[in-house]
């Protein structure tokens, strides 16, 4: 079984190596690794192990905060391994796409960026309607226009009122950006932890900026 943890350790030689060990410890395999953040004395990473058959994810987290100043800020079911050129690959399959391209950027965008779900939506239209959306997107939708929340790339606030109520009970994680000026918005979540980083959100204005341009 693949997991992927999400871990706070200090920005210093060696910490991913002590890191490493302890999982290694536990029996976790480490797949692959993508620094998500980092500043402050700290580092931001996204680790994919793979656990023996049987074995309990809570053992991940209880080696890897025994080590000083770490912590796990997250740990979900994972399968395949990081691939952080998956964004120069999403924008292609766009760009080449002759019919359905919102729909192929909505199923790209979830693998590409570790989110669960991904929706194209009109931001201007007063049901929040969806263009396009990708495998696992709620069923239940705000009522008002996202465009007023998300002039520019952003982390929602998972309990905004103004948010489906079955969405703020779930803890539901939401990161959004608008693609360029056209008016549609790509909206991203993650159903629970971890929450969405700085540099996640600075990822996402990159990458809609770049296909605001390509969708033209």
């Amino acid at each position: 079984m693949s997991y992927l943890l999400r871990v706070i350790l200090p920005d210093r030689p060696g910490s991913l190596g002590m890191l490493a060990l302890a999982l290694a410890e536990v029996g976790a395999d480490i797949l692959s690794l993508d620094v998500v953040e980092r500043g402050g004395g700290y580092a931001v990473d996204d680790i994919v192990v793979e656990m023996p058959n049987g074995a309990l994810p809570d053992t991940l987290i209880t080696a890897a905060e025994a080590l000083d100043d770490t912590y796990v800020d997250a740990v979900r079911p994972f399968t395949g391994s990081l691939d952080t050129h998956l964004e120069l690959a999403l924008i292609d399959a766009v760009a080449v796409a002759r019919h359905d391209r919102l729909q192929v950027l909505a199923n790209g965008l979830p693998r590409a960026l570790q989110v669960h779900w991904a929706v194209v939506i009109d931001g201007a239209d007063g049901t929040a309607a969806h263009l396009a959306a990708s495998s696992g997107t709620p069923e239940t939708w705000p009522s008002e226009p996202l465009g007023v929340h998300c002039s520019r790339p952003v982390a929602l606030d998972s309990e905004a009122e103004w948010l489906p109520e079955s969405w703020r009970q779930s803890d539901i994680q939401l990161a959004a950006a608008p693609l360029g000026d056209s008016g549609r918005i790509l909206l991203l979540g993650r159903n629970g932890d971890p929450q969405f980083r700085p540099a996640e959100i600075a990822r996402l204005g990159y990458v809609s900026g770049i296909l605001a341009t390509v969708l033209k």
